[in-house]
């Protein structure tokens, strides 16, 4: 769609694609417009859409978060001081506990202060901030991610609407045409040229022109507040400009379009989900290297006049023995993150395909049918008209002649609402415009 295409088009061309969502995020914040029935434009749609939607919302708490997770991964093993007090009595009648004959006191106490710690082996505390880093890269493509699938959503139920205001457009000609063929009917009755049941029939196709009129205006309806919704004011009331429904974009090639559509950010996220599990592998791996804790101390005993330096170091054993198993998940797991990606680009080639093929087809329905169908229909019904009121051609010709151009009308929308939803997926698979990367994002 060409308002899609100009919003994103210069940033493709500069950055890499995988870096489209970032980008639009930083558009400014489009203001809420305030008056009813003021025009939305789809770049008015995808701003707020963006600035207020909460799905975009909770990125900056994760990252937050993360930060927070950061903080604690970088700290180094905490010291610890112990204190140990230890009081002596002695009975005299206790020949085993009596003091020493020489010394004056009667009792004791002794006092050992320590200071242990642990020395982390394996670079662990870098390997906990490698994680929390791959941590923040992929959550920085889930944010991309999720922002091109709600690009993608606001150009769906834009499409939506222009496409259902123009099927009220339609339903109001085609009650005007019932009132025509029923003044048409109701002349030739009291003429006495037609039976009084060709002007029921009249009678009950203009109402039911009306009953399908105000179907479509609740429709209308509908997708503008599910369109509204996406920015959380669903009852808002606006309008839009039905022209944009028939401005297409040409197509670049489906070679171009896939080969772009391998680096979007639904692809690209399991690169950096594959970054995560591999230095999640990298920490398990550390894991494996026991950690070496120490002490040092002084004991002081001041009924003897004795002080003690105390010191040692403890290894746990077998540590490589049994983080094994983990190691083996870990493994299984960046095993599992390269297969996923695998099957979503064989999943991506007959899904690119098939939005491709059907956009062009759906091309050339509206082609044909604005440029040669409709206009021979609309000809034929003036002139089945003229004739019905001359008394040369029947009634059942005149309804005939209406419902086959109300039909191709309505298919030529159909058709034009298909273009633009296959474009948008295109370009949601792709992460870019449909037309070729040169073209000028100003046409």
């Amino acid at each position: 769609m060409d308002l899609f295409h100009t919003l994103i088009a210069s940033v493709i061309r500069r950055l890499a694609a995988w870096l489209l969502a970032m980008a639009i995020l930083c558009l400014p914040v489009q203001p809420v417009f305030a008056q009813e029935g003021d025009l939305l434009t789809l770049p008015d749609a995808i701003g707020l859409t963006l600035a207020q939607n909460p799905e975009l919302a909770v990125f900056p708490l994760q990252k937050r978060g993360l930060d927070g997770t950061g903080q604690t991964a970088a700290l180094k093993p905490e010291m610890e001081l112990g204190v140990e007090a230890e009081y002596k009595h002695f009975n005299e009648g206790d020949s085993d506990n009596t003091p020493d004959p020489e010394d004056d006191a009667d009792n004791e106490f002794e006092l050992t202060v320590t200071l242990s710690s642990v020395v982390e082996m394996g670079n662990k505390r870098q390997a906990r901030i490698d994680v929390v880093n791959a941590q923040r890269d992929l959550l920085i493509a889930d944010e991309q991610a999720k922002a091109l699938d709600l690009l993608a959503e606001v150009i769906r139920r834009y499409t939506q609407v222009l496409a259902a205001q123009e099927l009220v457009v339609l339903a109001e000609e085609k009650v005007a045409l019932a009132r025509e063929a029923l003044s048409a009917v109701s002349a030739r009755v009291s003429a006495a040229a037609s039976p009084v049941s060709e002007r029921m029939r009249a009678e009950s196709s203009l109402a039911k022109a009306i009953l399908a009129q105000q179907t479509d205006q609740s429709m209308l309806v509908y997708y503008k507040h599910a369109l509204s919704a996406l920015w959380g004011q669903p009852a808002q009331n606006y309008r839009v400009d039905s022209a944009e429904l028939y401005r297409f974009d040409p197509g670049a090639s489906f070679e171009a379009l896939y080969e772009r559509a391998q680096a979007n950010p639904a692809i690209a996220r399991f690169a950096s989900e594959e970054r995560l599990q591999a230095s999640r592998l990298r920490l398990t791996q550390a894991n494996s290297r026991p950690d070496v804790g120490w002490y040092a101390g002084l004991r002081v005993n001041p009924a003897v006049n004795e002080t003690a330096v105390q010191a040692g170091f403890s290894v746990p054993l077998f540590t490589a023995k049994r983080n094994r198993g983990a190691e083996l998940t870990a493994m299984t797991e960046l095993d599992e993150v390269m297969l996923r990606r695998e099957a979503a680009l064989l999943q991506l080639y007959p899904q690119l395909f098939l939005a491709v093929t059907s956009r062009e087809q759906a091309l050339g329905t509206v082609s044909t049918l604005q440029d040669s169908v409709i206009p021979k229909l609309r000809q034929a019904l003036t002139e089945v008209d003229r004739a019905y009121r001359r008394g040369r051609d029947s009634y059942v010709d005149l309804i005939s002649a209406r419902d086959e151009l109300l039909s191709a009308e309505r298919a030529r929308i159909e058709a034009a609402r298909s273009v633009l939803l296959f474009g948008a997926e295109i370009e949601q698979l792709t992460a870019g415009p449909l037309g070729p990367m040169s073209v000028d994002s100003s046409k």
